[in-house]
């Protein structure tokens, strides 16, 4: 009977032990759960931050389409030479009758060979030689000068319609790339055409100068090395012979040949 209490209260006793211990393990596991971390809820996901636009760039712009000038009409270079009719006289500076020639110390008027040589050998000397036929009153001359020494404003060129009282022209060159045209008529001097520098006329020497000179009735043209120079309206003097000259203005010596020489007759 004893043993029968005492059974039932050891059952008892693990009975309410057996409750501790469960007990025991709700308090800890609830301890363990609410002593965890939360779990983490995922947040809506956002959406990228917005970038700023930067420009694209562009490495072929587009250009407006130029305007093209209008194009230019050549128009072909206007022949100013005269119409020229038949030959008059040629000279290839042959003939010594034909020309007054010279010599001294100090200068020379020769014949070279097929050209006329003027030489000075003496400062500010002015030295001419005139062709003594025929008389020239209309006429295109054309011929080639050759400066061989000569300095600064030393000058060479030709006469032109020179009377027997010595009226004429004078187209001179100087040695420095200028040109001149004077008229001396009744003793009195002009210059129709003041000296002019011009890029036809070749400065220095030595030296090559074709010429061309236009005498009509009332207006005298120029041509430099093919180029045109001058128009005058000129009528003074109307008729003469033809000669060519050489002048010194410098201390130096000046040396000239004159060379191919022809004269034409103007058509009208």
């Amino acid at each position: 009977m004893a043993a029968d209490l005492l059974r039932g209260q050891f059952r008892s006793a693990q009975r309410v032990v057996m409750a501790l211990f469960f007990c025991a393990g709700l308090s800890l596991l609830s301890a363990c759960f609410s002593s965890a971390e939360p779990a983490l809820i995922p947040s809506p996901t956002a959406p990228p931050p917005t970038q700023t636009p930067t420009a694209t760039v562009v490495w072929f712009p587009p250009t407006a389409t130029p305007t093209l000038p209008p194009t230019a009409v050549v128009t072909p270079t206007v022949d100013l030479r005269p119409q020229i009719g038949p030959l008059i006289f040629e000279d290839r500076f042959t003939n010594g009758e034909n020309w007054v020639l010279a010599q001294n110390d100090f200068s020379s008027i020769a014949f070279g060979k097929n050209e006329l040589t003027i030489a000075i050998a003496q400062p500010k000397l002015y030295l001419y030689t005139l062709r003594n036929n025929p008389q020239l009153s209309n006429f295109y001359l054309e011929m080639t000068l050759w400066p061989n020494l000569c300095h600064g404003e030393d000058e060479y060129g030709v006469l032109f319609r020179v009377t027997p009282n010595l009226d004429f022209y004078r187209l001179a060159l100087t040695c420095n790339g200028q040109l001149r045209l004077d008229r001396f008529f009744q003793g009195k001097a002009a210059v129709p055409y003041p000296k002019t520098f011009s890029g036809a006329v070749p400065p220095g020497a030595p030296s090559s100068v074709p010429i061309a000179i236009y005498a009509a009735q009332k207006e005298i043209t120029v041509f430099i090395n093919h180029q045109f120079q001058f128009t005058l309206a000129e009528s003074v003097i109307p008729t003469g012979i033809i000669g060519l000259f050489a002048r010194s203005v410098s201390s130096s010596a000046v040396t000239v040949n004159f060379s191919d020489l022809a004269v034409y007759e103007i058509l009208p």
